[in-house]
């Protein structure tokens, strides 16, 4: 049995998003976890087997390519005894939910972490606010209470990292949402709004985070009828992300 108080556990955190990855390790890190990442899950089952870490969790997001899933689950119990639990901005799979040890619905922080640690049998669903599908221009640029606490927790040039690699992300996620919409890659398109909503979650970029989650709930992406509401929210994300890139030195103005 873990003691999950005055000593923080070991940590694997698999994550095919860079900016979930990265924000994820910085806050966990900062809050006093011994981190270990990998981008994948075959990457993190050759991590185990090497023995390069010796986690007591994991955290695996639940829907990534290649090796995933309770597939994913059954590689990593068999190189470890930690206790996994399944992370995603979305739902997980009926099939997920009962093969994890818990549940933790981005964007989630350590005191999350710690309470789905200590109280396994709660979801960290339930004290999660999915985004809706409304008052989208009323939304702040950045979550408040996520910037302070970024900044109260690392210098102000590590802050402006992590919301410049934000940035950078964003222009290639649009690179790859208008190749989709060209191509009518329906599934492409929810895929890159899920990964949208999950790093921009994590890091506080609420327009940005909102934008991909309507990507995500399109019924059928960037066909049909809804190739208008593609290129609309496409248009929205350009702004979200000049909001942000202003945002952004103005509040971390180069020295």
């Amino acid at each position: 049995m873990f003691n999950f108080g005055k000593v923080r556990p070991t940590v694997l955190l698999i994550d095919d998003d860079l900016v979930s990855r990265e924000v994820m390790a910085t806050v966990l890190t900062m809050h006093g976890y011994a981190m270990h990442t990998a981008e994948n899950g075959a990457r993190a089952v050759a991590a185990l087997k090497a023995g390069d870490c010796a986690p007591e969790v994991i955290l695996m997001d639940a829907q990534m390519p290649g090796l995933n899933g309770t597939k994913l689950m059954a590689a990593l119990r068999a190189q470890s005894r930690a206790r996994i639990f399944a992370i995603s901005g979305s739902s997980a799979t009926d099939e997920v939910m009962a093969a994890a040890d818990g549940f933790l619905l981005k964007p989630f922080g350590a005191e999350e972490l710690g309470r789905a640690l200590t109280e396994p049998s709660t979801s960290g669903e339930a004290s999660q606010t999915r985004p809706d599908s409304e008052a989208l221009d009323h939304e702040p640029v950045i979550c408040a209470a996520t910037l302070a606490e970024l900044r109260g927790m690392m210098a102000q040039s590590a802050v402006r990292e992590i919301y410049a690699a934000v940035v950078a992300d964003l222009g290639k996620r649009q690179c790859a949402l208008e190749a989709a919409m060209a191509a009518g890659d329906a599934a492409q398109v929810r895929r890159i709004g899920h990964a949208i909503k999950g790093g921009c979650g994590m890091a506080g970029a609420a327009q940005a985070a909102r934008l991909g989650a309507r990507l995500e709930a399109l019924e059928t992406g960037c066909g049909g009828d809804h190739l208008g509401d593609c290129a609309v929210l496409l248009g929205a994300l350009r702004a979200a992300t000049d909001n942000l890139r202003r945002m952004l030195e103005a509040e971390f103005p180069r020295q």
